[in-house]
């Protein structure tokens, strides 16, 4: 999935873990691993199943505490359905092999059923068969396996599993397990759900897919693991008069009175959560690449011509990607459909990649310029998962997306915005709530809460920093390489590492072992001693960071750290690895060539060149002098003074209204310089920043009606100020349980962080530990845990502010600066 303007992550499965960001387990376009993605600042669930048929036992005693997943056993014992509870992960005794699947929604009652044929591999000695199933009600007379019918059949809600136990062992090799069911067309914008749109004066009701991470559970009992990969063969039965859109090619279809059967061709192995359908009344536009592949873009009736810039997009992607990764593209044709209720951005799902209305569409007469400018992002991004035969994670995606949107749009500086990405991973990474990027998953609720600013920005950015440390193009040709060697196979993320490593003679795969398994990053110290650099690089949090910028504080982290560095020109560069605490740099050379070029022989050093590493300089005062000599004179590039600005802006990020009073006007004519550009785009939101009470209630009392989808839910709560604080406060805590019966566990952390991080004492920290100690959930366990810390940081901040002298010389630096 991705979130509006930015991407997606990738998310494996195995051995417990879930590795981010990274390569994993697949090599067909979006066939294993996962796509993760941003669900517009919310965090993500997964609810217990519940099943209403009368044929079904649902467990109801509470599983046993989670922990850490243990390797799975080859053959399961002949005991209890119990010894599947409280598991990471499916065990591995039996697989999907191929999904005959059938559906049939009725989108007036809101409702589905469906028929499943599953082809499954017993690969070791087992009476039992275990897959996930969720909001489900299972027909037990129906179930088959081979011609065999289950002894047991038994729900764990908590677990999302579906236990088949049967009288004795089954035959090993291939055999197919089949059953009926039906469910909801849920309105929680996950799994098979509805999406309400208008269709000459009356609602509509549209069926929509969305499976990532852990939903298609939700429309069919299946093994929903991204490495259980399979073969689907899908069959849609529909109102004769609606538009039914699948993963593959329509292979054929019929119509019996009202009914339209469609059959879709069977699709390459992929994982469940790419699977996708939609059903509506829809409208299309199309276009056609140089090497034949049919590109589609679907809308609501009378909205196909807002299409044309993302089909213009999608087309020339297509195009521009084949020779980039020297792969054409491998699927027989892609679909691109706006959807208007939808969590994410984007999802990539194969051939049929669903989307935000806003995020696809664009009026030519009324969008805004920023809009316009979200549709390559999340198109070409998409697309990205669809192109090499092998699965890229988000961190090469993001990384690639400025390089391939710079291609078609130089004029939008991809590169400066990019700064926002590494700025925002940055800020979460300096909590010691953070987390690395490889993220061990103990249960399918956590998974979609890891997807953030780590997931998304940092590891982008440090993609790019190691691309930019490698060259762009021998980067380029690694991974065209890495590609062509691992086509239709399993590969993990070593492989990328050493592929890249053989290609470029540096140890990388050491070198991002450090960036990938820990969490923070360093700040690295530089003193000029004589014809020599020496560097030092400490770990900062940012709860430390209070301490470091006053007493020196630091952490013990450790990594290998790619520096680039300048001296007075950017014509002279060096690049070099940090690999301990700390080295010393020979700059004769540089700054002998410095010398002859600036005048009376002062010179500058600039390290993180353009930005491009994830890490802070902290310079000596020598060299921060020469460096603000530069800045001055305009000397450094946009990036870097962007990157300067940021820097010393930390000293003052958390600021609020409770500061040293005598400052204020300078602070807000500060920020009046530095924001007032985007502040410019005013949005809707800005509703919530009237200081009258019941306005203030009015506006956030909307998001339990239906005059704001549940998707904009993040606008209003963004919209909130610290002179809302209180009041929304006070009212989330009244209506906890109606957000939460709305929303659902995939938005609660949304509404947490949006109001709680408003705040900056100790009592009101204290006081949102209280309320929420008996309400807390996996899926926003983290959430909740990174807001805490963030509203002590802020009460810190204040408390170091109030008695800190330096901090008006701090402001007036950034006031002076260019």
């Amino acid at each position: 999935m991705l979130r509006v303007a930015s991407s997606m992550a990738s998310r494996a499965a195995g051995s417990g873990a879930v590795l981010l960001l990274l390569v994993f387990v697949s090599v067909l376009p979006g066939a294993s691993g996962g796509g993760g993605g941003r669900k517009m600042g919310f965090g993500g669930e997964a609810r217990g199943v519940v099943n209403k048929g009368a044929n079904v036992v649902e467990a109801a005693a509470p599983p046993p505490p989670r922990r850490a997943p243990a390797p799975a056993p080859p053959v399961a014992a002949a005991g209890s359905l119990n010894q599947f509870r409280g598991k990471a992960m499916l065990p591995r005794f039996a697989a999907p092999r191929r999904y005959d699947l059938r559906l049939r929604p009725d989108l007036v009652a809101c409702t589905f059923t469906g028929a499943a044929a599953v082809t499954v591999a017993v690969s070791a000695p087992t009476r039992f068969l275990v897959l996930n199933a969720a909001d489900l009600s299972v027909d037990r007379a129906s179930i088959r396996f081979r011609d065999l019918a289950p002894k047991e059949v038994v729900f764990f809600a908590d677990d999302e599993i579906l236990v088949l136990g049967f009288s004795n062992d089954l035959p090993l090799g291939e055999g197919v397990l089949s059953m009926k069911f039906n469910g909801t067309l849920n309105d929680q914008m996950r799994g098979f759900y509805r999406s309400k749109y208008q269709y000459k004066g009356k609602m509509k009701n549209m069926a929509v897919t969305q499976f990532e991470s852990v939903d298609a559970r939700r429309c069919f009992p299946c093994w929903d693991e991204p490495a259980f990969k399979a073969k689907f063969k899908i069959t849609l039965e529909v109102s004769s008069g609606m538009v039914a859109l699948s993963n593959m090619p329509i292979a054929n279809q019929t119509v019996t009175g009202t009914i339209k059967t469609i059959s879709y061709q069977e699709s390459p192995l992929m994982s469940t959560y790419l699977v996708a359908i939609v059903v509506g009344l829809l409208e299309y536009i199309e276009g056609v690449t140089p090497e034949g592949t049919k590109v589609r873009v679907y809308t609501q009736v009378g909205k196909s011509s807002q299409g044309k810039f993302a089909l213009d997009v999608g087309v020339k992607s297509l195009h521009l990607y084949k020779d980039y990764f020297g792969t054409p593209y491998p699927l027989p044709k892609l679909d691109m459909v706006a959807i208007p209720d939808f969590a994410a951005g984007a999802m990539e799902n194969y051939g049929l990649v669903t989307f935000r209305e806003v995020a696809l569409l664009f009026d030519e007469e009324s969008s805004a310029e920023s809009s316009k400018q979200s549709v390559p992002f999340i198109t070409q991004s998409s697309l990205l998962h669809k192109l090499p035969t092998i699965y890229l994670s988000l961190v090469i995606n993001d990384e690639l997306l400025p390089h391939l949107i710079y291609s078609f749009f130089p004029q939008w500086n991809i590169w400066t915005q990019f700064l926002d990405d590494t700025t925002a991973g940055l800020k979460l990474d300096s909590l010691e709530e953070s987390h690395p990027i490889e993220v061990e998953i103990h249960h399918a609720s956590e998974v979609d809460e890891i997807f953030d600013a780590i997931s998304y920005d940092k590891g982008a950015s440090v993609i790019r920093m190691l691309q930019n440390y490698l060259g762009a193009e021998r980067f380029q040709k690694a991974l065209a390489s890495y590609i062509r060697k691992f086509a239709y196979s399993n590969a993990k993320t070593e492989d990328l590492w050493a592929v890249l490593e053989e290609k470029s003679g540096e140890p990388v795969k050491n070198l991002m072992t450090t960036w990938t398994k820990q969490q923070g990053y360093p700040v690295i110290n530089a003193k000029l001693n004589g014809n020599y650099l020496e560097l030092e690089q400490k770990l900062i949090f940012l709860l430390l960071q209070a301490q470091f910028l006053l007493d020196g504080s630091s952490g013990s982290g450790m990594w290998i750290v790619p520096i680039t560095a300048g001296c007075g020109s950017y014509d002279m560069q060096k690049k070099f690895l940090l690999k301990g605490k700390s080295d010393r740099l020979d700059i004769r050379n540089i700054t002998s060539q410095c010398s002859n070029q600036e005048k009376g022989g002062k010179f500058w050093i600039k390290l993180n060149i353009n930005q491009t590493g994830f890490y802070r300089v902290q310079y000596d005062d020598k060299l921060a002098a020469a460096l603000q000599n530069a800045l001055q004179f305009k000397k450094l590039s946009v990036m870097d003074r962007i990157g300067k600005a940021l820097s010393v802006s930390l000293n003052v990020a958390k600021v609020s209204v409770d500061a040293t009073p005598g400052l204020v006007g300078d602070i807000k004519q500060l920020l009046i310089k530095l924001l007032l550009p985007p502040a410019m785009y005013v949005k809707g939101c800005t509703l919530c920043y009237c200081k009258d009470k019941n306005i203030v209630l009015e506006s956030l009392n909307l998001l339990f009606t239906n005059e704001v989808r549940s998707q904009d839910a993040y606008y209003v709560l963004q919209g909130l100020s610290v002179e809302t604080r209180e009041t929304a406060w006070l009212w989330l805590k009244a209506n906890w349980d109606r957000i939460t019966k709305k929303y659902g566990n995939t938005q609660e952390g949304g509404f947490i962080r949006y109001v709680t991080t408003l705040f900056s004492s100790n009592e009101k920290a204290a006081e949102f530990s209280s309320f929420f100690a008996t309400r807390k959930k996996p899926e926003f366990e983290r959430t909740l845990k990174q807001s805490l810390e963030n509203v002590r940081i802020s009460a810190r901040w204040i408390q170091g502010i109030r008695s800190e002298p330096r901090l008006a010389q701090t402001v007036q630096e950034l006031l002076r600066m260019p």
